[in-house]
């Protein structure tokens, strides 16, 4: 039985305007502005991490580094802005730590170079150099894909530079585990490879050992929509310490007659175009793979999808990655460096997220910029998504990941500082703004 944690929870809050939102461009210059944001910055942590704390540890920083920009505003709203990490680098770097990571572990098709700049590598170098305290910038992806090549580099890292995690029958997913079936699935990858890592009884993660090597972990979020699970900010952003996807169900086949999340009722000619999916994900590698991709988007075509019906479970019915998302966030306290999973709190989390400009509509991977305002830290990712969530105008109670969230800090108090003034939920949503929410979450709230 894992025994909650009780300690006393924050939700801090930095509120970059008064009154009416700026636009798009008044808050990117939030980002430019990098004496302001690193006085944000440390006024926002320097009541939990100082140079008293952080002295001689190894710090572990997990910003989100999704993918590569495809759109021109992705440098503000699709990863943790640059200036973000540099500045929390920087200020962390005062405080003289032994070693810092800054790793991620984004989407297999993310091409590394492309998303981090010379400007970026450059700066990071220099903030080292001159406080003597090293600082590393880390892949943590198991596995590396080129589509355009049909190919996957499987061995990017080895094994050994991680933890196999089994949480076992704590598994948010255990309840919708069926023996000797395998409903788990995870875009561009081979569905037959769950059989091993999620089964009745045990469900298995690929950790990266920097989480159990690190003295402090900071999260760095950015906080937006996501098109599974709703909301990612805090809690999702922990799924980048798995670094294979084969370990990582997002959604289960079929639709919600038969077992499966990926559409309402029951479709045969859209579970055939999953079946044909899968025979895809079995071909990678092979020239077979884009004659498999192309006949399953065609069938799926055929199914007559709406605007609000997407391929993969991106709706507001996906039952699978929220459970996956809470697995990921019990491995980040509990598990301990053997793999095995502790009934006792084993580390403490904080999150820096970045809203200064968030993400909506089509998040994660393709968001547009969302005027959100604002910097938040905490050491409680339920009640900081909860928080977020509110102040994206969102309806908490209709989302699975916070319910779950919400349950399992029940027994931790957190207060939540606006500016530094103690405020309630009521107060966040008396300031919220609106965001845009996925195509397959329009209807989420009826």
């Amino acid at each position: 039985m894992l025994k909650k944690v009780t300690d006393k929870g924050f939700v801090y809050i930095k509120k970059f305007y008064d009154g009416i939102n700026p636009g798009i461009d008044d808050l990117a210059g939030v980002y430019n502005n990098y004496d302001l944001l690193c006085e944000s910055i440390e006024n926002l942590i320097s009541n939990e991490l100082n140079s008293q704390n952080c002295k001689d540890k190894k710090i572990f920083l997990k910003p989100n580094w999704v993918k590569h920009s495809s759109n021109p505003h992705d440098e503000l709203c699709l990863r943790t802005h640059d200036q973000v990490v540099i500045a929390l680098t920087e200020i962390l770097c005062r405080y003289q730590p032994g070693l810092i990571i800054i790793g991620d572990a984004p989407i297999q098709g993310c091409k590394w170079d492309q998303m981090l700049s010379k400007t970026f590598y450059n700066r990071i170098i220099e903030l080292s150099e001159k406080s003597g305290v090293p600082v590393r910038i880390k892949d943590l992806r198991r596995k590396i894909m080129d589509l355009s090549k049909d190919s996957m580099i499987s061995e990017s890292q080895g094994l050994e530079d991680f933890v196999i995690v089994d949480v076992g029958k704590a598994s948010y997913l255990e309840e919708v585990t069926k023996s000797g079936e395998n409903l788990f699935r995870v875009t561009h990858y081979n569905p037959d490879r769950f059989m091993e890592s999620h089964k009745p009884g045990v469900h298995k993660y690929c950790i990266t050992k920097e989480l159990f090597e690190a003295d402090i972990v900071i999260s760095i979020p950015k906080i937006k929509t996501h098109e599974k699970s709703g909301i990612t900010n805090a809690l999702k952003n922990i799924v980048g310490l798995n670094g294979d996807k084969d370990f990582l169900p997002h959604h289960r086949i079929g639709g919600t007659n038969n077992g499966g999340d990926a559409y309402p009722g029951h479709n045969p000619v859209r579970y055939w175009a999953e079946l044909l999916y899968d025979k895809a994900n079995r071909s990678l590698g092979k020239k077979s793979y884009w004659l498999w991709i192309r006949l399953a988007s065609l069938v799926w075509k055929l199914s007559l999808p709406g605007p609000t019906d997407r391929f993969g479970a991106g709706w507001y019915g996906n039952d699978t990655t929220w459970r996956m998302v809470m697995d990921l966030n019990l491995v980040s306290i509990y598990a301990l460096s053997d793999g095995t999973m502790s009934s006792q709190p084993q580390r403490l989390l904080y999150s820096l997220c970045d809203g200064i400009i968030g993400g909506q509509k089509d998040g994660p991977l393709f968001p547009e910029p969302l005027p959100l305002g604002i910097l938040m830290f905490t050491n409680d990712s339920a009640w900081a998504d909860i928080s977020a969530a509110i102040l994206m105008g969102m309806d908490i109670s209709k989302l699975p990941l916070l319910q779950a969230a919400r349950e399992f800090s029940s027994e931790r108090k957190t207060d939540i500082k606006l500016n530094g003034q103690k405020v309630d939920l009521n107060y966040l949503k008396s300031i919220s703004i609106t965001a845009q929410m996925p195509g397959g979450w329009i209807n989420y709230k009826n």
